[in-house]
């Protein structure tokens, strides 16, 4: 039964690696907020809700560091190198606080937000450090700007969807295991 478990796990983060590395296809088409929407997130903290932390962390980190080595974007240094930090956390935390937290849907929401939050408190630690590496400098409003203000699109997209798709996920296997 282990066995049965480990590969589903296994054939779901593959399907997530690789919603993750499509979706910014589809999102790019909207120029003016394609970006803003953060297509590769909603994959990954899916991963990390369904999968587990250690599936979420795994997919979370390789997706960006995938999408830049075979199609260039995002530019390897430093955007996909602190975005595999941020979806790392993301896809980790979203687990963790899934297992961690009570079965109810308030706990998919404090889950999701607490996920978010710690995933772009890491992503501008490592562009701070990233930049800081350049001699470049990485301000505050910089942090504000693409960790919050350029990502409200995204932001909202991923509060209103990944609590229905984990609830509607779970509701089907709940009907399943019922009958």
């Amino acid at each position: 039964m282990k066995k049965n478990k480990n590969l589903y796990k296994l054939v779901f983060s593959a399907l997530f690696l690789a919603l993750a590395w499509v979706l910014p296809f589809i999102t790019g088409q909207v120029p003016e907020i394609g970006s803003m929407l953060c297509p590769m997130h909603i994959p990954v903290l899916l991963c990390g809700f369904i999968c587990g932390w250690p599936w979420g962390l795994a997919v979370g980190f390789i997706a960006p560091l995938l999408r830049s080595v075979s199609l260039g974007v995002p530019l390897f240094f430093p955007m996909a190198i602190c975005m595999a930090f941020e979806l790392a956390t993301y896809g980790a935390i979203s687990g963790i606080m899934h297992k961690t937290l009570p079965n109810k849907k308030i706990s998919i929401y404090g889950s999701l937000i607490t996920a978010m939050i710690a995933g772009r408190l890491v992503w501008g630690a490592a562009m701070f450090i990233c930049l800081g590496i350049k001699n470049s400098t990485f301000t505050f409003a910089a942090f504000m700007s693409g960790a919050f203000f350029n990502a409200i699109p995204g932001i909202v997209a991923q509060i209103v969807l990944i609590p229905l798709l984990v609830m509607a996920y779970y509701g089907i296997t709940f009907r399943r295991k019922a009958s």
